[in-house]
């Protein structure tokens, strides 16, 4: 087990949310715990969609970037305390048909021996642009 501080997690998120923006599976998978989950914000369930596991996490990132191929997180902010932590950030991104969105949204992690163990997506319900 690693003992990890805020500002270590900190710098995870930061390297994270550099890792989306550069469309960058491997780099994201890095920074994911071996037994790892994702909400996305969009889905069927309470909780949008569930990815679990490293093979499912990946498609689901994967599909962002299929879904709005110029897809951006920017003016990131990120804070943690303990083993939470929030980026707040603006989605921008077109889909094929060339709807375009805008939306601040937010993630709230949990994380494990240093790594995210779950990455929870939220996004504002704005209409297209």
């Amino acid at each position: 087990m690693t003992t990890q501080s805020n500002q270590d997690y900190v710098r995870l998120l930061v390297n994270f949310n550099d890792a989306w923006n550069r469309h960058d599976i491997e780099a994201l998978m890095n920074c994911m715990a071996d037994e790892c989950v994702f909400h996305g914000v969009a889905g069927p369930d309470l909780m949008g969609r569930t990815f679990k596991g490293r093979d499912e996490v990946r498609k689901g990132f994967a599909l962002a970037w299929e879904t709005f191929p110029d897809a951006s997180w920017k003016e990131g902010e990120h804070f943690v305390s303990g083993d939470r932590g929030v980026s707040e950030s603006t989605f921008r991104g077109t889909s094929s048909d060339g709807t375009r969105i805008e939306a601040r949204m937010v993630d709230v992690f949990t994380f494990k021996d240093g790594k995210i163990a779950v990455k929870n997506a939220y996004r504002k319900d704005r209409k297209p642009l």
